[in-house]
């Protein structure tokens, strides 16, 4: 699953047997084959369980939850009988040596992911009650004439922005904020599910602009040896072509289409015309207020990497959420309906996932997938350049793709790989884009579901694969042509 988090730890990236080794001293253990592919088949279960959410009438968290417990208690269990530490309990010793006792669950959840859907969450919240979403969402309502097209190309390309600089959930969270007012605003309601759900395909496209906007490439990138110039002169012709090729098909398969006919473009200008801006601000103050913090927001995000006096190491998640306390002090007497307005089953839903996918860790699935993977290394480079391309993003779009891109790097490292391979830009390109294949492949898109579902919009999550998965299968026929042809 993609996770948008520049800070995480990159030697806890390098080993699943990091956390084992970091605890109390331990080497990796020997995990039996019939472990691994006991939980290889909890996995399915797990993702077949989610695509059929709607009948078995369970929220994704309890769903997610429920096998996350499950899989604990199991590995728990036959660490027991196995004489073997698959799960790592014990002390765990900090860099200056001072020794703290936490439950296996707690450092298995990347809480850097949690604070920043928390953060970005308040934040975005609190802002829009000054009126700056709102605001923005009708200046560039207007500036598109009411042409449903023009607007979709605005807000694909401020999505794609956004994920370069930000991070896939902040700008899910935003664009998603903003796209809902200008399409209400349209009366075009029947258009929103098909503008949320290119916005939140768009997000792991632009994710692959720059060598920091997912960790995935930062990962690669450093293994690699691939420069942030060199990063980004190679993968900005792909996020060219691929954002204006998503939001052509997004334009057929949604019907999104230009305004036609006189009459629909003299409607048009007639509602724009009554469109007022500064409808939604009650009060010019707050208002400036927020624009300072919003524009804060964004650009201590986007240069979060070069904060002075070490603040870089306090992570995304901090940022978001100090940004959040500091609009929350605005309205200090009424944070109570701002904290019950939050998503809590998101953010449970993504607690339990992590927790998941940390026994998968555990018990050597990632590193079956990898090892998978780098088999077809042996093939001819073309094929093998091909596959690796594809099996990443399918094996990402189920499992978390930092671990599984560590893998595969480290693979490609112990082979030599010269840094101008093309293997290493498949891994790139499909650990990214691997997350369009499910709702559950990438933050974003399960933030763009939450969004959706919010709207009261009907889509299950056999739903959303069978809406995604042209798009996905376009961007990954794309990157392979890409790869092949100039790389």
């Amino acid at each position: 699953m993609n996770s948008m988090l520049i800070e995480t730890s990159l030697p806890n990236l390098m080993s699943n047997s990091f956390f084992l080794a970091a605890t109390e001293g331990h080497t990796a253990p020997h995990v039996p084959a019939w472990v691994t592919g006991f939980f290889a088949l909890v996995l399915v279960a797990m993702v077949l369980a989610l695509a059929f959410e709607e009948k078995i009438h369970a929220k994704k968290s309890i769903i997610v939850g429920t096998f996350a417990g499950f899989c604990l208690i199991t590995e728990t269990i036959i660490s027991y009988f196995l004489g073997e530490k698959l799960v790592p309990f014990g002390k765990i010793v900090l860099p200056n040596g001072h020794e703290i006792d936490l439950p296996v669950y707690i450092p298995a959840i990347d809480w850097g992911v949690i604070t920043i859907i928390l953060g970005a969450s308040l934040f975005v919240e609190v802002t829009s009650k000054s009126g700056v979403f709102s605001w923005m969402a009708i200046k560039l309502t207007k500036t598109s004439g009411g042409d449903p097209w023009r607007l979709l190309i605005f807000y694909g390309m401020l999505t794609v922005g956004f994920s370069a600089v930000l991070n896939n959930v902040t700008a899910m969270i935003i664009i998603g904020s903003l796209t809902t007012v200008s399409l209400k605003k349209l009366n075009r309601n029947d258009l929103l599910l098909g503008f949320l759900l290119t916005e939140g395909l768009l997000t792991n496209v632009g994710g692959l602009l720059t060598l920091i906007s997912s960790v995935p490439n930062i990962i690669v990138g450093k293994i690699a040896g691939i420069s942030f110039v060199t990063f980004f002169l190679t993968a900005s012709p792909y996020v060219l072509v691929a954002t204006a090729a998503t939001l052509l098909l997004a334009r057929w398969k949604f019907k999104i289409h230009s305004l036609a006919t006189d009459e629909e473009k003299q409607s048009a200008s007639e509602l724009i015309r009554s469109f007022d801006e500064n409808e939604g601000v009650s009060s010019n103050r707050f208002f400036w207020f927020s624009v300072a913090v919003l524009s804060a927001f964004i650009f201590t995000l986007a240069g979060q990497s070069a904060l002075p006096w070490d603040l870089d190491k306090l992570g995304m998640g901090f940022i978001a959420l100090f940004f959040a306390g500091f609009m929350l002090l605005a309205y200090k007497n009424q944070v109570d309906k701002f904290y019950a307005g939050m998503d809590w089953d998101l953010l449970a839903f993504f607690a339990a996932l992590f927790v998941l996918i940390n026994v998968m860790e555990h018990a050597l699935v990632l590193d079956l997938i990898g090892k998978g993977i780098a088999m077809v290394l042996l093939a001819p480079p073309q094929i093998a350049s091909a596959v690796l391309l594809a099996c990443s993003a399918l094996a990402s779009s189920v499992t978390d793709n930092i671990p599984l891109a560590a893998v595969l790097a480290k693979i490609l490292d112990s082979m030599n790989t010269d840094s101008e391979s093309p293997y290493w830009w498949c891994v790139i390109f499909g650990s990214n884009l691997g997350g369009n294949f499910t709702p559950i492949g990438s933050a974003s898109t399960v933030v763009a579901m939450t969004i959706i579902h919010r709207q009261k919009l009907d889509l299950t999550f056999v739903g959303f694969i069978k809406q995604s998965f042209p798009f996905a299968v376009m961007q990954v026929i794309l990157a392979i042509i890409y790869v092949l042809l100039f790389l």
